[in-house]
């Protein structure tokens, strides 16, 4: 099952295989940074929404929120969770807002969706020009240096369609601007398993060049990837949060 056909074909079940994922402080931290770098407003765009549990959480702490995304079905899903906010299926590398937005997110890595440096430089550029003046642009990344191969996060989860157990982590061959996400999901129903294996193309990059790719259009503070405090990336850790603002 190659390419992001899993995140195609088994989107009924993205949000069982972020289980783990603490949406609500995840959420709440950028809310954070928003008041401490950002202008005060309150209109929102989640770049890579998915099923939108993130704009759920920002439109109930009071933001105008919409979400956009390359999947249909995911966006369905978003939609049916969020009635009140708006969704539209646009490419996060090319991407435009009726009006200019106050916060732009874009969570769990997604940013690395981009695939190559030309197009994370057109994320970056179409981000800066749909934020007002002083908005703020927050995401994670990793630094290619520091990816561990062998390295990966499992969990699992009881479904009405069986026990499914999730697996990922990220690979990087050492060079080039290419690294991949690769994730593996077993169901298992009376006694029997199946098991899916795909790997998704991620764009590689170091957090100095990702923050020279941003300074021509931002601000930008680095943090330590850490939803509980906001404390400055230690420039050792392999993960860090971006908050961009837009001067």
């Amino acid at each position: 099952m190659p390419g992001n056909a899993l995140y195609t074909d088994l989107s009924g079940y993205y949000d069982l295989m972020c289980a783990d994922i603490d949406y609500r402080a995840q959420s709440h931290c950028v809310h954070r940074l928003q008041q401490l770098f950002g202008n005060g407003g309150k209109r929102h765009l989640d770049l890579a929404c998915g099923t939108g549990p993130h704009v759920r959480h920002f439109i109930d702490a009071g933001y105008q929120s919409a979400g956009l995304d390359i999947n249909p079905p995911m966006l369905d899903r978003a939609a049916q969770r969020c009635p009140e906010a708006r969704f539209s299926l646009q490419d996060m590398c090319g991407f435009s807002v009726s009006e200019p937005v106050d916060l732009i997110t874009c969570f769990l890595y997604s940013i690395h969706y981009s695939g190559s440096i030309e197009r994370l430089k057109a994320c970056i550029a179409h981000v800066h020009d749909a934020l007002e003046t002083g908005g703020v642009f927050c995401f994670n990344a990793v630094d290619k240096r520091m990816i561990d191969n062998a390295s990966f996060v499992s969990h699992s989860a009881r479904h009405a369609d069986g026990l499914f157990g999730f697996s990922s982590g990220w690979h990087y061959g050492g060079e080039g601007e290419r690294q991949s996400l690769r994730l593996r999901i077993e169901r298992t129903v009376a006694g029997e398993t199946q098991v899916w294996n795909d790997e998704h193309p991620m764009v590689a990059v170091s957090f100095t060049e990702l923050q020279a790719l941003l300074a021509p259009y931002f601000e930008v503070h680095v943090l330590e990837h850490d939803y509980e405090k906001l404390i400055p990336w230690d420039a050792a850790s392999g993960n860090a949060l971006f908050a961009c603002v837009k001067v």
